[in-house]
Parts: structure tokens; sequence; C-alpha cells
């Protein structure tokens, strides 16, 4: 069994999508959860969800509250609650978090450091 649970969430849950078609480089910040579809690539600072959906690809650090990755991520993560990583999830970098789940069969190259949660 896992703890990954980001099948319960909907695209409702979110108030932006980056949508498949949508390629965007530079540094992202949003207080909001926010779920990606299509590419990004630089920094991602912020204050909620963030959901790196299957098709995804991310080439960013990011800093956020709860990360999910369903897709590919490649850049270290900071996480003041909570990383997981999906079976279809594929991670290369360093994550920094409280409480990280990574489901079998995905991939992950980087080292991985549980902290006391920071809020």
């Amino acid at each position: 069994m896992t703890d990954v649970h980001n099948d319960a969430l909907e695209l409702e849950d979110f108030d932006t999508v980056l949508s498949p078609d949508i390629e965007f480089s530079g540094i992202l910040r949003f207080d909001k959860p926010l779920l990606i579809q299509g590419r990004v690539s630089g920094e991602i600072d912020a204050a909620s969800l963030l959901m790196i959906a299957e098709e995804a690809v991310v080439e960013a650090n990011i800093k956020a509250s709860r990360v999910i990755i369903l897709g590919t991520v490649k850049g270290n993560i900071i996480a003041e609650e909570k990383v997981e990583v999906a079976s279809t999830g594929k991670l290369t970098g360093n994550v920094t978090a409280p409480d990280i789940h990574m489901e079998t069969g995905h991939y992950f190259n980087g080292r991985s450091t549980m902290t006391n949660k920071l809020s």
C-alpha cells in the first residue's frame, strides 16, 4: 500500500493549471495550488501544493509546501510538509522535507533528507 494519494485530487482542486501546450521559463511564484501539465524550467517558489502531471517535464529547483510528482522533475526540492513521488514519477535531484513518500516503480537519483516540519 502506498501513501501517495494524488488520485483523490481533481482538476477542480487546483486554482491554476499550466496545460500541456504551455512552455514556461523563468521564476514561477504562487500561493494557491498549481498543476503543471506542460514544461517548466527555471525556479519554482510556492506557498502551497504543486503537482507535476504524468506528461509534464520540470527542470527547476522547487520550494513548496507539498509536491506531488507523477511526471519528470530535474532539480532540487525543498518542501515544508511532504514530497510524494508516484510510480510514474522520475526525480533527479535532492529532496529535503519532513515527510517523503516514494511509490514502488518510481525513478529517483539524488539524496533525501528528512527534516522537522518547517512550519
